[in-house]
């Protein structure tokens, strides 16, 4: 019987050997649930939920649902318990990986290649990103700043301006490049910056007031 932590580190060598160049994410929030691992690809955003043998579907009407939201592809790694019957508990869209043991070692194959997901929604998408990352990607596209907006009012600006082709691979650009040694620092700076800028604004209403 194979673990999710007898999967982990042997699927992210077989993902690398199928896709090339990709960044792994870990537990990352979508929703109500959370995704096992986020696959970067250049053009792409991919989702990835495991099921160990020890595993059961409980859960995963739920997950699904909350995994079509976020990524543009989505799969799912079944253990040899479930290989035939885990068509039937995903979407067709959905990629299916299986894993059994072979030899004391995970052994991957890939049953069904994932096909772009038609419920994703860009907006949810976006979300997946920090702030100081939406605003590089307002950088790239010389959009305004909004400094006092909410991330969802920049999520809703970005979604409107930027042609979908373009900005997956921004957004892949932005999470190959994340480093979450310095996030704390780059945030910090970030809300820094904002800090500052709205002040200056506060103080130039009040001596245009005075004026008045």
């Amino acid at each position: 019987m194979l673990y999710d932590k007898d999967i982990r580190e042997p699927l992210f060598d077989f993902l690398e050997e199928m896709y090339g160049k990709m960044r792994i994410l870990e537990e990352k929030q979508m929703g109500k649930s959370r995704a096992d691992i986020v696959m970067v690809l250049p053009d792409l955003v991919a989702g990835i939920e495991i099921k160990s043998d020890a595993d059961t579907y409980a859960r995963l009407k739920r997950q699904v649902k909350d995994y079509d939201q976020f990524y543009d592809k989505n799969y799912v790694v079944a253990g040899s318990s479930h290989a035939l019957h885990i068509g039937e508990h995903v979407p067709e869209w959905w990629g299916i990986i299986t894993v059994e043991q072979v030899a004391g070692k995970a052994d991957f194959y890939l049953l069904r290649e994932a096909r772009p997901n038609p419920l994703v929604k860009l907006k949810k998408k976006l979300s997946i990103l920090w702030r100081p990352e939406l605003a590089h990607i307002q950088e790239l596209n010389s959009m305004p700043r909004y400094k006092e907006k909410s991330k969802l009012f920049v999520i809703d600006k970005i979604a409107e301006k930027i042609p979908g082709d373009i900005l997956s691979g921004q957004i892949s650009e932005v999470l190959f490049e994340r480093d979450y040694n310095e996030i704390e620092n780059v945030i910090r700076e970030f809300k820094q910056t904002q800090t500052s800028a709205a002040g200056k604004r506060r103080t130039r209403r009040i001596r245009k007031g005075r004026r008045s």
